[in-house]
């Protein structure tokens, strides 16, 4: 009676042990491989997060470098100095500011008096005019008329549209005249970063949401504000009436939340601008969700996989068929994510040209301000090369006297001599002039391999002689290590020279000791000068800010030098720094070795 019992219960013992094995095998599939693409899906979203964010960056940084030279070129019109002397402004200036704000962009461009009253701006002739308003209560004029220039965003009290304030004090004689502001709205670039379930938008230091490509989001906050700063904001009505509700946003770092809780990847970046940050969320249930079906696919080729060796040869051509099927899906899968992936590549295409124009626009706008930069220190180096000029000038007279009078004499070969002399020193004219218009001339020029004793001879004709004249010691290097080449271009390596001695000789003005030195040094392939004076040195107050854009300690300087400084040599593929330094100040340049 036992007998036909034993079969079923081995045959059962079978199909247990065979649906054991089948469960540890997907349990193991599931949980090596659910982990690792999950892993993956993340890493590409957050790769394509990134590009994003820096393409995002690139937009709004060329918006910025579009305007910030507005306020400093609006600064030297004498119609508009005139007007803030007087305190009136003729509708002639309100329709220049206008054509300037329309060729431009800007939704409007005014004047202020010392008092916070607008005398002059473009909207002069529509109903929402500036004109006779006061703005004393507003940051961006009491930050300019206290530091010379500031940068501020607020809602507009007129208009009630968002934008970012470019202030700049106007003076005279060291007295100041007033403020001129450029506003600049970010509607454009903000429609331009919308994107299907994407969040785009820029905090300040506060945490406050200032541009959004979701509106929703516009005047929210990203962290809780305390009482003390709320209530500044308020009295100051840089929001106006905004109540800075906290953003329906999660950013905890890999628990973000976009507003309708979909998890996402957060990516962010600093902007050019003082406690601004670019954040660019990107959603990732979509990767998610493909990651599970690809372990879900994973786990049920394993699964049949192992059937069919359990089965064996019976279900032979039922597995083929299962198989063929799992082929089918999979080469749809393969043929839909491939077709995704070319829309990409187009997109990115897309992305790529829009960012070289970018790109361009930023390369031209940043040439010009070198441009600007080395003819604004011509002023300062014209006495130089005219005291380099005038000594050979006044040899060059004496010689030809001489020659004239060894003439009269009957004594041709010292006649000769002299007019010898009188040559070698044109030539030397010839040379101090080329170097002057070299250095004047519009244009990045090429780069290459430049002989440094080619480029200090060129500073030290520049302005050598500021330094005689102001008693200043200026060491420059000699020998075998001024005779090094570098990958750079010998013109803009001369303005960073420039740059750096000149501020160097301004520190050190003052000192009956004064001393400056420029010395040349080997660090692997690269070749390292070092600018150091024994001046006060740097505050440390600025040290941070001392390479951004219109930040100076220098009453009269627009702060763009050192900047430009070291875009140059960014360029160059090598570096500009400020090093820490017992006395004074050293600015440390590092070049590549040709």
């Amino acid at each position: 009676m036992n007998r036909p019992r034993r079969p079923l219960i081995a045959t059962a013992l079978v199909v247990l042990l065979a649906f054991a094995a089948l469960g540890v095998i997907v349990a193991g599939v599931a949980s090596i491989y659910g982990p690792r693409a999950d892993a993956d899906a993340t890493a590409a979203v957050r790769m394509r997060a990134v590009q994003q964010t820096r393409s995002n960056l690139r937009l709004l940084e060329a918006e910025l470098q579009t305007y910030r030279l507005l306020p400093v070129m609006l600064g030297e019109y004498a119609d508009l100095r005139a007007a803030l002397v007087s305190g009136r402004a003729d509708s002639a200036l309100n329709q220049k500011l206008a054509m300037l704000a329309r060729r431009t962009g800007a939704p409007v461009i005014y004047a202020l008096d010392t008092q916070g009253m607008t005398i002059a701006a473009s909207n002069a002739g529509r109903p929402d005019s500036f004109l006779g308003h006061d703005y004393r209560y507003r940051e961006y004029f009491t930050a300019a008329m206290a530091s010379g220039a500031t940068e501020f965003f607020a809602l507009g009290s007129v208009s009630g549209r968002p934008g970012l304030y470019l202030s700049r004090r106007i003076e005279q004689a060291g007295r100041p005249l007033g403020v001129v502001v450029v506003k600049v709205e970010f509607g454009k670039i903000a429609r331009a970063w919308i994107q299907d379930q994407m969040a785009t938008f820029v905090t300040d230091r506060d945490g406050i949401i200032l541009i959004s490509s979701d509106p929703r989001l516009q005047f929210r906050t990203t962290h809780p504000l305390s009482a003390a700063r709320r209530d500044a904001l308020i009295r100051t009505r840089q929001f106006g009436a905004f109540p800075l509700a906290p953003a329906p946003l999660r950013l905890d770092d890999g628990r973000s939340r976009l507003v309708d809780g979909t998890p996402a990847v957060t990516v962010s970046l600093p902007v050019p601008i003082a406690g601004w940050r670019l954040v660019h969320m990107e959603p990732l249930d979509a990767a998610l969700r493909t990651a599970a079906a690809r372990t879900r696919w994973a786990t049920a080729i394993a699964a049949l996989a192992t059937i069919a060796a359990m089965l064996a040869a019976w279900w032979t051509y039922e597995r083929r068929k299962r198989n063929a099927g799992a082929r089918a899906e999979l080469e749809a899968e393969v043929a839909r994510r491939t077709a995704e992936l070319r829309a990409t590549a187009d997109r990115l295409q897309i992305e790529v040209e829009q960012r070289e124009v970018s790109d361009q626009r930023f390369r031209q706008a940043r040439e010009e301000l070198a441009h600007a930069n080395r003819v604004g220190s011509i002023g300062t180096i014209t006495a130089s090369v005219a005291h380099e000029i005038n000594q050979p000038v006044a040899a060059i007279r004496t010689f030809a006297d001489n020659a004239a009078a060894f003439l009269a004499r009957g004594a041709p070969d010292r006649a000769a001599a002299n007019l010898d002399s009188i040559v070698d020193l044109t030539s030397r004219i010839g040379t101090i002039t080329a170097g002057l218009r070299r250095y004047a001339r519009r244009g990045a020029g090429s780069i290459g391999p430049v002989a440094l004793d080619e480029a200090i001879d060129g500073v030290r004709l520049l302005i050598g002689d500021r330094f005689r004249a102001k008693g200043v010691a200026l060491d420059l290097p000699a020998g075998p290590e001024a005779r090094l080449t570098v990958i750079a271009g010998r013109v803009r390596l001369e303005q960073v020279l420039v740059n750096l001695l000149q501020n160097a000789l301004d520190a050190v003005a003052d000192r009956a000791d004064a001393r400056v030195s420029v010395t040349v040094g080997r660090r692997g392939r690269d070749v390292v000068l070092t600018v150091a004076d024994n001046g006060p040195g740097i505050d440390p107050s600025m040290a941070d800010h001392l390479f951004t854009p219109f930040e100076t300690s220098k009453k009269d300087g627009l702060g763009l030098g050192l900047g430009i400084a070291r875009d140059i040599m960014t360029e160059f593929g090598g570096t500009l720094d400020l090093v820490p330094a017992p006395e004074g100040a050293i600015f440390r340049m590092i070049l590549v070795k040709a």
